[in-house]
């Protein structure tokens, strides 16, 4: 039975979920050296911010196939190192967003009001009335960097607010902007004309400080920043001193480049701040979504099933994953027959989309496709996950082709290996019910079914070649269950593929590739 770790703590429904399929450990707070000591004998962990899943964890970890956050970011894992390994990192990333969302729009309003400071000052026996007048966000312009799940919540309710909305993200359509009532402009402008400005990134290389003291001074004097995001994506000592010259009115900030929020400037300022401890996932509601979603992909990939939300594997949408699945099937097995096919040492992987399929999501049939072609020497080394990683360190380089005006079937993918042996290409496509088809062989037109032990001829088209080879076949008890002829030209070259029962027995190759008229054969050998 698969085990599963819990090292901080998550809501009971996920950890009901996890023991339909495993048994479940909850370990919470444990040092590090203690998780890495234990780490071997689990077959996933599941972990919110505080636990680290390091690459000396994860290099620890012999046995371990899932990483489950239960939240939006994987900062505190190691993907790179999981990627490495083939170790499959999952994340929510809209469990909390309504969470997350309400969150910077709380924020903005408590800034906005002083309701901090006049809570404090209440408490404290006071009423002071006149020390706390606020800002209305009514008809004040604000600037939404992010506009994935949670910024576009937030600038949802915004706009019902009566405030105007401008908004940056590289990756989203001015006509996607333009349905949120956003207008889509360039971070210079954010930061020059917003009155606020709530940001929705995670923390990139790019990202990194965006917040700085050169886009400070940018900002309107009168300009309110909101960080419900991430932290490290603000110059938190530039923001202080800001604040404290007025260069900006306030900000409020629930993350941190260091947490929990050590020494700092920020917590020295007063009203022109609103400071929280990482609240932004911090519902009822949000914890018992996080914990369903990730518990439920941890289970997926245990019974061996795709994870939904994966961080280092092609994303896609649980409906789109199942409308490609049967062109992945058929990408992993042209690519591990190109590869036997192929021999030695493979340089170069053109993948050639035809028909519908380039109209398909690449990404995903490419990983298939190179999965395919190092299974034959990596085995279950190799994964959906690690793929890309693995052809890169080997110097493979992929290259991809579309034209949707080829039609020789509805959708065809075709395959180019370039290697130290020389070329191959195996074309395929699907038929009626989803049933795979091998069309071409060195671009020699066949049409065959893959089956687990084929083998393939090259040969001069005269008679008499395949009456031998049946021959020969037979004196060794191989059964030939299918064969298939593949030429160009009448007694030009041809292609033979034969599907046979059984393995080739060892030595047969060699005497096949003896007889007069082959000039060269190959067995493929497909597993399930």
């Amino acid at each position: 039975m698969s085990k599963v770790l819990v090292s901080d703590p998550i809501d009971q429904a996920g950890i009901d979920i996890l023991s339909q399929v495993a048994q479940v450990d909850v370990k919470i707070g444990l040092p590090p050296a203690e998780l890495a000591r234990i780490i071997g004998d689990y077959d996933a962990i599941m972990i919110r911010s505080e636990t680290r899943v390091t690459s000396e964890i994860i290099e620890a970890a012999t046995n371990l196939k899932i990483i489950g956050r239960a939240g939006v970011g994987v900062d505190n894992v190691d993907v790179p190192a999981a990627t490495r390994k083939g170790i499959v990192v999952v994340n929510s990333p809209e469990g909390n967003t309504i969470a997350a969302a309400e969150h910077a729009l709380a924020m903005m309003l408590s800034m906005s009001r002083y309701i901090p400071e006049a809570n404090q000052s209440m408490k404290s026996g006071q009423w002071n009335r006149k020390q706390f007048v606020g800002t209305e966000v009514y008809k004040k312009t604000l600037g939404v960097v992010g506009l994935g799940k949670i910024g576009s919540h937030v600038a949802t309710v915004a706009k019902a607010m009566g405030m105007k909305l401008l908004a940056y993200d590289p990756f989203i359509s001015a006509e996607r902007a333009e349905q949120l009532g956003c207008r889509l402009v360039d971070l210079d402008t954010i930061f020059r004309e917003s009155d606020y400005i709530t940001l929705h990134i995670p923390k990139t290389p790019e990202t990194a400080n965006i917040i700085n003291a050169e886009t400070l001074a940018k900002m309107k004097p009168q300009a309110r920043i909101i960080n419900c995001a991430r932290g490290g994506i603000i110059d938190e000592a530039a923001l202080a001193i800001a604040l404290r010259a007025g260069t900006i009115a306030g900000a409020a900030i629930d993350v941190f480049a260091i947490e929990p929020l050590g020494e700092s400037d920020l917590r020295s300022l007063g009203k022109e701040i609103v400071l929280t401890p990482h609240l932004g996932a911090s519902t009822a509601e949000a914890q018992v979504n996080v914990a369903i979603d990730v518990a439920e992909q941890i289970r997926d990939v245990l019974l061996g099933l795709p994870a939904r939300s994966a961080v280092n594997i092609p994303g896609l949408h649980p409906d789109a994953l199942q409308q490609l699945k049967p062109y992945l099937q058929l990408a992993e097995t042209l690519g591990n027959m190109v590869s036997q096919l192929a021999g030695g040492r493979i340089n170069d992987l053109q993948v050639c989309l035809y028909g519908d399929l380039a109209e398909q999501q690449t990404k995903p049939i490419i990983t298939a496709a190179l999965k395919g072609l190092l299974s034959p020497a990596l085995r279950e080394r190799v994964n959906y996950v690690n793929a890309g990683i693995e052809a890169k360190e080997r110097g493979i380089h992929v290259s991809e082709t579309r034209d949707a005006s080829v039609r020789d079937y509805a959708a065809t993918l075709k395959l180019i290996a370039k290697g130290s042996l020389g070329q191959h290409s195996v074309t395929g496509a699907l038929l009626g019910d989803a049933e795979m088809r091998i069309t071409s062989i060195d671009d020699f037109p066949v049409n065959v079914v893959p089956t687990q032990n084929m083998l393939f001829t090259v040969h001069k088209d005269v008679p008499g070649i395949i009456g031998i080879i049946g021959s020969l076949l037979g004196k060794f008890n191989v059964n030939i269950a299918s064969m298939q002829v593949g030429r160009k030209i009448v007694r030009g070259d041809a292609v033979m593929v034969l599907s046979l029962d059984d393995p080739l027995p060892d030595g047969i190759l060699a005497e096949i590739k003896q007889v007069r008229g082959i000039s060269d054969a190959y067995t493929v050998t497909l597993t399930n």
